[in-house]
């Protein structure tokens, strides 16, 4: 990928941190910190990465996505707006009670939005069916799907890391946000994971490590996924939660926490002021 694309595409993640943002206070409810740590793999895959079309989101041959911590929608709702599934504007409406935008992603009433997600643990399950009814119905659409590093907690995640090695899913690639934070702070302190890498290896999947907020090495990844045959690919990104607001970055309190008003204003001058050096370097 060239500069000037990575570039462009971090000028889109950072709109979708505010959108995150704005949803989040807003609501006065939600999850900011996770939803700024996976913004720039969002962008990647919506902007870059997935045969997708706004005008015709159902399309079978479309490729899938499914957020697995499904608590981290203000950033998959401003992703899915940026690209033109729904108006910008609606992400303020973000769980309001006459809102389509619910706290966690709904596939019956969010365009875009390919499964229902809020239950750690289910999503990831979810799409790798996808990816096995692929395989069956001899489609070439690939699946990706999105968890935490503390989702890795849920038993059944393992169940899906035993299955899609084992149906051979090489269309099918999952990102482990790795922030090392979750809503009761530090993942190891609260029920290690670690080393998750070894552990997706012992499990028979192709396992790529790579910067959550370095587009070339996310881009680079996702196309060695794509050449890997014969097994699923999990990308461990290393990750910062509430990337690019300072005092969000690696703060477990900020997991579940809405801003203020001064504290909203300050993130989003902060974000403002990324956004303007990005733009100066085209």
């Amino acid at each position: 990928m060239d500069a000037k694309r990575a570039t462009e595409l971090a000028i889109i993640a950072n709109r979708v941190r505010k959108d995150a943002l704005t949803a989040v206070f807003n609501a006065q409810s939600g999850h900011p910190g996770g939803s700024l740590s996976i913004a720039d793999v969002l962008t990647l895959l919506y902007f870059e990465v997935m045969n997708v079309d706004p005008k015709d989101p159902k399309n079978e041959n479309r490729d899938r996505f499914v957020l697995s911590k499904g608590h981290t929608a203000p950033a998959l709702y401003g992703t899915l707006a940026e690209r033109g599934f729904f108006p910008v504007e609606d992400v303020a409406s973000f769980r309001h009670i006459d809102s389509y935008l619910q706290g966690h992603p709904d596939m019956n009433k969010v365009p875009g939005v390919d499964m229902s997600t809020g239950s750690l643990g289910q999503g990831v399950c979810v799409a790798g069916g996808m990816a096995l009814a692929a395989k069956l119905d001899n489609k070439d659409y690939r699946v990706y799907s999105i968890l935490g590093d503390g989702e890795l907690e849920e038993g059944q995640v393992w169940e899906q890391a035993m299955f899609a090695p084992h149906y051979k899913l090489d269309n099918f690639t999952i990102f482990v946000d790795n922030n090392g934070l979750q809503i009761d702070g530090n993942i190891s302190d609260v029920m290690n994971p670690n080393p998750i890498d070894a552990k997706f290896e012992a499990f028979g999947w192709n396992v790529i490590h790579a910067s959550a907020h370095d587009f070339n090495e996310l881009y680079d990844a996702v196309e060695a996924a794509k050449q890997c045959k014969g097994k699923p690919t999990a990308v461990i990104m290393k990750s910062v939660k509430g990337k690019n607001v300072s005092f969000m970055e690696n703060q477990a309190a900020w997991h579940g926490t809405a801003p203020n008003k001064e504290q909203y204003d300050q993130a989003i001058a902060e974000l403002d002021a990324k956004i303007a050096e990005l733009e100066a370097m085209l």
